[in-house]
């Protein structure tokens, strides 16, 4: 039976009833800690690329005969390649604008519309329970890979660093998020966008400095990348953390950041009220 168009309105609204969102959460957790198995092993393999890093970048400085390159030792590289795994671990979202895409096109986003939920706050909850989910049972083995990889760090001995890295993996969830929502929503114009989320997605992990320190592109090339909000998926926590900011740009840093989270949370608001009014849905 043919249900046409469904209404535009999208919910009660990111602020309106908290506590059902505290508890998509609270369910999205238990589902999540489910699998703490599958958490652990898929930890343990990410560490294998970090080995390979390693092995590079000392095989790069000794075949450079140089002790530093842009200011950075190889020992500081390591440590920034190490803890760029930490900041992305809070900032990826696989598989979020796919699935918001593909919920799109088939159809299955209208339960969104026929129910009190707000697509973009339950999807932040579900995600958010991800990442604690994650973050918890993978905890321990990344605790034992610093500790035996603790010759590469000075870590600071100021609280504030501490609390400006943690500020700054927090808002790093919060883009990752608002980004990819607002790229998935792209699914109401387009009937296929993998081959753009694919470019996307590489494009960001090159110009998120995951790769490789961004000051090591050039002073110039550096400066334009960090023009760029994608420096705050990865390259911008790790740098805190390592000591290279200065108080002034720490804070600058932190409040473009909280702008760029606002812009994103801003586009996809408004693309998801666009593509609303587009959207039909029929069946049952």
């Amino acid at each position: 039976m043919s249900a046409g168009p469904l209404p535009v309105s999208a919910g009660p609204g990111l602020m309106g009833s908290l506590k059902k969102y505290l508890r998509i959460f609270r369910v999205s957790l238990v589902e999540r800690l489910a699998y703490r198995a599958d958490f652990l092993l898929g930890t343990v393999l990410r560490f294998l690329p970090m080995v390979t890093s390693v092995l590079l970048w000392s095989a790069v400085y000794r075949g450079s005969g140089r002790d530093t390159i842009e200011g950075y030792t190889c020992r500081e590289v390591i440590a920034y390649l190490l803890l760029v795994h930490v900041s992305r671990m809070f900032s990826s979202m696989p598989g979020l604008a796919a699935g918001i895409a593909r919920d799109i096109r088939d159809g299955t986003v209208k339960r969104y519309l026929v129910q009190p939920l707000d697509l973009q706050a339950h999807l932040l909850a579900y995600r958010a329970a991800h990442k604690f989910a994650y973050i918890l049972t993978s905890a321990l083995p990344y605790a034992g890979l610093f500790f035996f990889m603790s010759s590469y760090f000075d870590w600071p001995a100021e609280p504030w660093i501490w609390a400006a890295w943690l500020t700054s993996l927090l808002l790093g969830f919060l883009m990752g998020f608002l980004m990819e929502f607002a790229l998935g929503l792209l699914g109401f114009w387009f009937l296929e966008i993998s081959s753009f989320l694919y470019l996307i997605n590489t494009v960001s992990f090159f110009l998120s400095g995951h790769l490789m320190p961004l000051d090591l592109f050039g002073e110039r090339m550096a400066m334009v990348l960090k023009e760029l909000p994608f420096q705050y998926l990865a390259y911008f926590p790790a740098s805190v953390i390592l000591g290279r900011e200065t108080p002034e740009t720490v804070i600058k840093g932190l409040l473009v950041e909280l702008g760029w989270c606002l812009a994103f949370f801003i586009a996809g608001r408004v693309a998801l009220r666009m593509g609303l009014k587009r959207f039909s849905a029929f069946g049952g």
